[in-house]
């Protein structure tokens, strides 16, 4: 199990694919992670849940591609 704790600002978030996600802003609670604006297509924060990480190193690996992290993730204003 992924603690909020393991996720720090700055780290990059990669797909299980390999593929770049975007980059932590800083956790939303300790379920949530809130990828920084300035690295997003839209310019808009998006939100992904704790529950998709698979493992932390000097990066934060999910278990779902980058393409479907992307459809699935939840914006924040």
């Amino acid at each position: 199990m992924i603690s909020a704790e393991q996720v720090r600002e700055h780290m990059e978030v990669i797909g299980a694919d390999g593929a770049h996600v975007g980059t932590v802003d800083h956790m939303d609670g300790t379920s949530r992670i809130k990828l920084t604006k300035s690295d997003s297509d839209d310019g808009q924060h998006h939100l992904i849940p704790l529950d998709w990480v698979d493992h932390v190193d000097q990066h934060v690996h999910l278990t779902k591609s980058a393409d479907d992290v992307r459809s699935q993730w939840s914006s924040a204003n």
